[in-house]
């Protein structure tokens, strides 16, 4: 049985959002943490489906530019703060991840088994699932 490491009584600031999954959800969650002054690394399983959920970004940054609702320079700010990977270990210096890939448990398990070991202990872990028992995904962490 693997061991669980030890909670942290600290408090976690979150300041470096790693999101996991650069599609609808994923880039949506991007977006708004940058707009939000937080440093975003996105990752996804291709360099490919990471640049096109970046890409995605921009469109909805220019359309909010479009509409007044964030001036060019916020939209500017917001991209220059977004990362981009293909790896998990890029979320090594990240105060939260979040995984926002397909609604599979198997891919899901999967991604949480091989990114806890390069995460630091302070670092929060969650999911974007809908459908699936978190329970279940959380035992598949190293966090308590």
């Amino acid at each position: 049985k693997k061991k669980k490491k030890k909670a942290s009584k600290e408090i976690t600031m979150v300041e470096k959002v790693g999101v996991i999954g650069a599609g609808q959800m994923g880039n949506g969650i991007a977006h708004v943490s940058a707009l939000a002054g937080m440093n975003v690394m996105l990752s996804d399983v291709s360099m490919e489906k990471v640049e096109r959920g970046l890409e995605i970004i921009k469109g909805n940054l220019s359309r909010q530019v479009g509409k007044g609702k964030i001036t060019a320079d916020e939209m500017d700010a917001a991209l220059a703060r977004i990362k981009i990977a293909d790896t998990l270990s890029a979320h090594s210096s990240c105060d939260l991840v979040i995984e926002a890939a397909v609604e599979n448990e198997k891919i899901k398990t999967t991604i949480f088994k091989e990114l806890c070991p390069h995460l630091k202990s302070s670092a929060l872990v969650a999911s974007n699932t809908s459908s699936i028992a978190i329970t279940r995904l959380a035992a598949s962490t190293d966090r308590p």
